[in-house]
């Protein structure tokens, strides 16, 4: 992509164009504009994170091991819900373009019809004319720590945020097209925060001065939404993404509730991210207008003890700074869930912390009893929610709005087998990133106990089974299939007749 910068400093990207197989794109230059579409491989590509490391770095002094361990913070693992947050992030944007196509005559007139209408101080945003739009409102709810706002994020880094139009097909076309924007809902609840964040941050990333122009101290929430409505499609705002949406209260709740389905209405795409206090606070709400505009409903729950879990421990386990590297085994892994109760966030930080500890006494070996009292010093302002959400006990968990586990419900369950070939894939691309650094850990290794006696596993031990297949070369889903631990999803289709 060409970057350019703006007369403010801001950075942009000159619009290029691209042919997409889908003929309906090939006309819209919002659309062609956008980064192509891509294979999941790709994704994962573009999402992952590693941290800077080399095994060498295990015989440097303890000062800077100390240091490099923070180096986790920056590590991002993907894991099939990422590439469900890619999807929904891209959907909107496209599907909400399709409708505003600025070649298309009948949208060109809808633009000057309510422009015309804001200056003549008579705009509905209710009022939506001949224009139909195909803008969504997607949704991002789940535990505190688990990464959503960093999920979002990392998806977003992938995708420019102002691109400049100059010539489209040989014809003029001079255009500023803000793809994305986010903001952060206001502490307050206040619906007129929001619309003066929203101006503000256009001015600030595109050195306009709509603030100045259109806004006072005894400007009202009626006169800034037309203001708002105009200003989103005269910048071609592909998406607006809230965040925080747990700090709208029930006392004004109805009135940005109708704010929100007003945007959608108007061609402007919603992503709202938050805590289940969010899900909790709107629900009913949400679905209504997810019925009427489209929708896409991620829920972001703790993590469950299996293969995710596992698979994000065996990602962060080669990164071991101490001078004596430890294999992961199903007890620290079982600690470490117990610790922590799958929170991401709680994951990266209690190994971290666990290495620090490990080099500082310089027993420089990370084990379960080590794992478990650094959890137990750390964690120490967290201890009564982990304690909840270890209870399981729905009662003790609703004293603390972050951590309220949302039931899917109308999920469509990813069948395991169709788990663990995403998860392969991220494996394989994590291969072949480490490969040229020569820094890949196996997933199972020999370890030592206090005793310092070799643990053999058992002929049926999963652990045995994964060591044995990969001295095998076999991938993931080739070990576990050839062993029978797949249930494939022919045999739940018995007796059932599809048309």
């Amino acid at each position: 992509m060409n970057k350019i910068f703006l007369p403010n400093g801001m950075e942009a990207v000159k619009a290029n164009y691209t042919e997409s197989p889908l003929e309906e794109f090939n006309e819209n230059p919002f659309i062609q504009a956008l980064p192509p579409l891509v294979n999941e491989e790709t994704k994962i590509k573009k999402l992952m994170v590693n941290p800077v490391f080399s095994i060498k770095e295990r015989d440097m002094e303890n000062m800077y091991r100390l240091q490099m361990v923070n180096r986790m913070y920056q590590f991002f693992q993907p894991l099939p819900i990422h590439l469900e947050i890619w999807d929904a992030i891209h959907n909107l944007l496209i599907e909400g373009y399709i409708a505003r196509n600025p070649f298309d005559p009948a949208y060109v007139r809808h633009l000057n019809d309510s422009g015309k209408q804001v200056i003549n101080r008579s705009y509905d945003i209710n009022n939506r004319s001949n224009f139909r739009t195909t803008a969504g409102c997607g949704t991002l709810f789940g535990f505190s720590g688990m990464g959503k706002t960093t999920s979002v994020n990392r998806v977003l880094n992938n995708i420019p945020q102002i691109i400049v139009h100059n010539e489209y097909k040989g014809q003029h076309f001079n255009q500023i097209q803000m793809v994305w924007l986010k903001i952060d809902s206001p502490s307050v609840s206040s619906l007129k925060a929001l619309c003066l964040q929203f101006i503000m941050r256009i001015d600030e990333l595109l050195g306009t001065n709509n603030y100045q122009k259109h806004v006072s101290r005894n400007t009202s929430v009626d006169a800034m939404l037309p203001l708002i409505g105009q200003l989103a499609k005269n910048i071609a705002l592909g998406l607006l993404i809230i965040d925080e949406t747990q700090n709208i209260k029930n006392r004004g709740k109805e009135q940005i509730m109708n704010f929100f389905v007003s945007l959608v209405n108007s061609g402007v795409n919603l992503l709202l991210i938050g805590t289940p206090g969010a899900y909790k606070l709107f629900g009913d709400e949400l679905r209504i207008a997810r019925r009427l505009t489209g929708n896409s409903e991620i829920v972001f729950n703790n993590m469950e003890y299996d293969n995710e879990f596992k698979f994000l421990l065996e990602s962060i386990w080669r990164y071991q700074w101490t001078s004596k590297q430890v294999g992961l085994t199903e007890e620290i892994m079982k600690v470490i869930y117990y610790e922590t109760q799958g929170i991401s966030d709680l994951v990266v930080k209690l190994f971290v912390y666990s290495q620090q500890k490990a080099i500082s006494t310089k027993k420089e070996m990370i084990s379960a009893s080590l794992i478990q009292s650094v959890a137990k010093e750390k964690f120490k302002l967290m201890k009564e929610m982990v304690d909840a959400i270890r209870s399981g006990n729905p009662y003790k968990m609703s004293a603390y709005e972050d951590i309220k586990r949302i039931e899917k419900s109308n999920k469509a369950d990813r069948s395991p087998e169709i788990e663990i070939k995403v998860l392969n894939k991220i494996r394989e691309k994590e291969v072949k990133t480490n490969q040229n650094q020569n820094q890949m850990e196996k997933i199972v290794v020999p370890v030592q106990n206090r005793q310092n006696r070799i643990v053999v596993y058992d002929e049926n031990d999963i652990r045995r089974i994964m060591a044995e297949g990969i001295k095998d070369e076999k991938t993931v889903y080739e070990i576990l299939n050839d062993n029978d631990l797949i249930e494939h999803m022919n045999s739940w289709n018995d007796g059932v007749v599809i048309d």
